[in-house]
């Protein structure tokens, strides 16, 4: 592995030069397989004429996790999307062995997320995270790592930043998400390690594990662009949400008792205190208990599992900034009626939903 202090020619990556204005498909060893096989990094990079950015987007760092892989796919086999300032480093699958596996993890079940910026004599993960670091993130100016909701759950597209550092705030806030949730990220995980060290990086997560959903990757793709648009690395102004609310605090409401849930809300709702977020019965119908919302919210995620035991996580509600007016929100998402309704309507196909029972 090369020393991270040592600066890299722009036009070389991978021991492959690649001249302003070309695109190239390179390879990065970063482990070995129980074989001995060279496992191998595939990456695209794709200059512009004139100098600028290097921006990277990443996805499958949970190997299980493909939506953000169907949006940079799409990136890349779009012959009209040519940069204008710049490199772009587009890797669909950062974590091939977890991907291999269909699972988050890699095969001595350790999470690569909470490892950067890694060791050489490391486990497994840090050697990986090691060489990733020093290999891709260390040459990079901004970065965008996609992700998606964890097993049997669904999240509706949203930004996860740490708004205090001004690089991520300005990149974050131009991918056009309705929410962006201001967190810093867990210890060792890639977005924050690479802000730590000098390359503004923020996650976007929508959507669920082992699916390339239309939608999403819809407004993964138009995100990207904005945020290419805002580092002036390609031309227009980026599009902007019909309002973007900063969420500081998000809570997760659990089940009291095990049992059978009728959901009454979907992914990216907005939704006013005490109201009904899902009715908790037994099998046979008889409710148990109804859930309601303990503060004005939007619902960042959701279980897509209605069989629960009791503490289970059934919703992942963000609370509204103060002043915000859930009634005036709604209202504006019902008259743009655009990618950000027909996103909530899709992940909501996946979730049975229906009027919560009067008393």
């Amino acid at each position: 592995m090369s020393n991270p202090m040592d600066p890299k020619p722009a036009d070389e990556w991978f021991g492959q030069k690649i001249p302003a204005g070309a695109s190239r498909d390179v390879n990065l060893a970063v482990s070995e397989s129980y074989s001995s096989m060279t496992v191998n990094i595939q990456i695209h990079i794709r200059r512009a004429k004139e100098d600028g950015p290097v921006v990277f987007v990443t996805a499958a760092l949970h190997g299980n996790e493909i939506n953000g892989t169907g949006a940079i796919r799409r990136l890349i086999m779009d012959e009209d999307f040519h940069p204008l300032r710049g490199t772009l480093v587009l890797i669909p699958v950062l974590n091939l062995l977890a991907f291999d596996r269909h699972t988050r993890y890699l095969p001595d079940r350790r999470d690569l997320n909470r490892h950067f910026p890694g060791s050489a004599g490391g486990s497994l993960a840090s050697r990986m995270a090691a060489t990733i670091f020093n290999e891709i993130i260390s040459r990079c100016d901004y970065g965008i790592d996609l992700h998606t909701a964890s097993v049997r759950r669904t999240n509706y597209p949203t930004i996860r930043a740490d708004l205090s550092d001004p690089g991520v705030c300005r990149i974050a806030k131009s991918f056009g998400s309705e929410i962006i949730i201001n967190k810093n990220g867990p210890k060792g995980s890639l977005r924050r390690e690479a802000t730590r060290s000098g390359c503004p990086t923020f996650i976007m997560e929508g959507g669920e594990v082992w699916k390339v959903e239309p939608g999403i990757v819809e407004t993964t793709v138009r995100g990207i662009k904005n945020v290419l648009r805002e580092l002036d690395m390609l031309d227009g102004e980026p599009e902007r949400p019909i309002y973007q609310l900063v969420i500081n605090k998000s809570k997760w409401i659990r089940a009291d008792r095990g049992g059978f849930l009728n959901f009454h809300v979907k992914p990216g709702d907005i939704i006013e205190k005490g109201q009904p977020l899902a009715t908790n019965s037994t099998l046979l119908g008889r409710e148990h208990d109804m859930l309601c919302a303990p503060f004005n919210a939007v619902v960042i995620g959701m279980t897509s599992l209605p069989a629960i035991s009791p503490g289970e996580p059934i919703c992942n509600l963000g609370k509204l900034p103060r002043g915000s007016k859930p009634s005036e929100l709604m209202r504006k998402r019902l008259e743009e009626d655009g990618l950000e309704q027909r996103v909530s309507e899709e992940l909501a196909s996946n979730i049975f939903i229906v009027e919560p029972s009067e008393k």
